[in-house]
């Protein structure tokens, strides 16, 4: 490529998506969330969890999803953050 913008943006496109190919999504189910600060505790314990890509806490439905990268972080990791974090969860689901 001529152009080395083009080519930055396509290497940065290209590596965006095998990592998105890599990552696992797992919903986990949380206990002990019972005020509005708990789902921010609860993801930012799940965000220091090296590998983890995103975490989004429902305080509803008492649960979170989390996108990570299974070569970093593994689900009883996240789960031993949480629990070490107050809030005890178990997996609900794994993709």
């Amino acid at each position: 490529m001529n152009n080395p913008l083009a080519f930055l943006l396509a290497t940065v496109l290209c590596a965006s998506t095998a990592v998105a190919a890599d990552s696992r999504t797992a919903t986990l189910e949380v206990a002990n969330m019972d005020c509005a600060v708990c789902p921010i505790t609860v993801r930012k314990a799940l965000e220091k969890v090296p590998g983890v890509a995103s975490a989004k806490v429902d305080l509803k439905s008492k649960s979170a999803v989390v996108v990570f990268d299974p070569a970093r972080a593994s689900p009883e990791a996240l789960t031993r953050a949480t629990t070490d974090a107050g809030y005890p969860s178990t997996v609900k689901r794994l993709q």
